[in-house]
């Protein structure tokens, strides 16, 4: 490819094929759980807020395998590029092995020690009793998700990216009835509250997992219902895909871990300031889904090229891509800002809760788009082979900078909490000027296929990349 012409039609049909499916289905899933908030928002505050803490931890379980959807992506998106199916393959059994394990872990945790995990994340008595009751059984959702979330991966990397959106379609139909139904006790069915809303959330896992599943194996997927050949991997592979992705997996794992404390942190505040994080996280949630899509396509546009030894193609395309998906976001933040009113009191925020919330969202659309360029700069190191730098300097800073911050304001000196709030962003910007740096010097290509490795040092030399460089 040319480098002074860049093919932008071929690169935003990608971009919407891939990313839009992803986005969409992305924001489906947020969607059932805002109308969980908005449907609990009638059971009281207390509700909102507990439920809103026992999403923290599902998100420490999203952090907990996101490490092997990362790695995996990686493998799929390449040996896609290099039409490797066996490749393709055993990178899936590796990966769902390892989520599986991960999911079934949370669950058996959610189930059989909900106390716990509530105290850890609040020290508000009224708030743990409603939280034990959504995670007890919640938990059973747990396994179904990363099971889901495993597949979509695989599927989404081979680029077809309408089978997990049709599941989460059917999947927030059934949720949103579900939570009408049980929430409310409605057509003969008792009232449970925050038990019914978690009771819908298993329920719509079920029916998410089922539907991928079925209709991924009975159009045809040239991969999904091959089981024996996923795991037919041999030690030397298993080898390579750890080495991968490890740097991945730590940085998930760290970061889960450094996002908890932030969230411990946040919960031992004022009971107005908790709610309003609940809520918060709901609609951060909303954006991130919706940003995800992107990154996905980021993983499988980048990937493929880089898979299949286009490496000029696969470095044209990162650069554009970190600028034009986060001011997308940038773009959405402030729509929702410009509608936070109506959107926060349905949630039930009023008074001192609506008011930190309302600042909480403004301070997001501006840190919080620094952040998503930081996520796609990595997404994209990654998908081209290289792990390690995103990971090392956003762990560095979490914990030598970001976290210190978040400690001494919030248990030590007490400042006030939209202060705490924004030391959890206090990095990005210091951070974000490195990783563009690295973007634009081109090396993170680092290819996993051998037609990758062929073309790899052709593109090192023209552009003056040396082995002392990429060291």
């Amino acid at each position: 490819m040319n480098k002074n012409k860049f093919d932008w039609k071929t690169f935003l049909t990608g971009l919407i094929a891939i990313g839009l499916p992803v986005a969409f289905q992305n924001v489906l899933t947020t969607t059932g759980s805002m109308v969980d908030t908005i449907m609990l928002a009638t059971q009281g505050e207390l509700a909102v807020g507990a439920v809103g803490l026992c999403a923290q931890f599902t998100s420490l379980l999203f952090s907990g395998y996101w490490g092997f959807v990362g790695g995996g992506m990686l493998f799929f998106s390449q040996y896609w590029g290099a039409k490797d199916g066996d490749g393709v393959c055993k990178s899936y059994g590796l990966t769902m092995l390892c989520m599986m394990t991960v999911g079934f872990t949370f669950g058996l945790a959610a189930i059989f020690a909900p106390e716990w995990i509530m105290r850890l994340y609040t020290d508000k008595k009224d708030i743990q009793e409603i939280g034990v009751q959504y995670l007890r059984i919640v938990g059973f959702s747990y396994p179904l998700q990363t099971f889901s979330m495993a597949m979509s991966a695989m599927l989404r990397s081979t680029e077809r990216v309408k089978i997990p959106l049709v599941g989460s379609i059917m999947s927030l139909v059934v949720n949103m009835c579900c939570n009408y139904i049980l929430i409310f006790g409605k057509f003969g069915f008792p009232q449970m509250g925050v038990r019914g809303a978690a009771l819908a959330t298993v329920i719509a896992g079920i029916v998410n997992a089922g539907v991928i599943f079925l209709i991924g194996g009975l159009t045809g997927h040239p991969y999904l219902w091959k089981i024996r050949k996923h795991y037919t991997f041999s030690r030397a592979f298993a080898g390579t895909y750890f080495k991968k992705c490890f740097p991945i997996i730590c940085n998930e794992v760290l970061i889960g871990i450094s996002n908890m404390v932030v969230n411990v942190v946040l919960g031992h505040q004022m009971q107005e300031a908790i709610i309003a994080t609940a809520v918060f996280r709901t609609l951060e949630g909303f954006l991130i889904a919706f940003f995800a899509g992107f990154t996905n396509a980021a993983t499988v546009l980048v990937g493929k090229c880089v898979g299949a030894g286009e490496h000029e193609t696969g470095f044209q395309r990162g650069k554009r891509l970190v600028w034009l998906c986060p001011l997308t976001i940038f773009t959405c933040c402030m729509a929702i800002f410009a509608v936070h009113k109506p959107v926060l009191t349905a949630m039930g925020l009023t008074g001192e809760s609506y008011q930190i919330g309302s600042s909480m969202l403004l301070i997001y659309a501006v840190m919080g788009s620094i952040r998503m360029t930081n996520w796609m700069n990595n997404d994209t190191f990654r998908s081209a082979g290289d792990p390690s730098f995103g990971t090392i300097l956003e762990i560095a800073f979490s914990y030598v900078m970001m976290l210190p911050c978040i400690i001494l304001s919030g248990t030590v000196f007490h400042l006030p909490f939209l202060f705490v709030f924004f030391c959890a962003y206090i990095d990005e910007p210091i951070r974000v000027i490195i990783m563009l740096r690295h973007m634009f010097s081109g090396k993170w290509i680092k290819p996993v296929t051998v037609e990758g490795r062929a073309t790899l040092q052709a593109f090192r030399e023209a552009h003056g990349i040396t082995s002392k460089d990429i060291c």
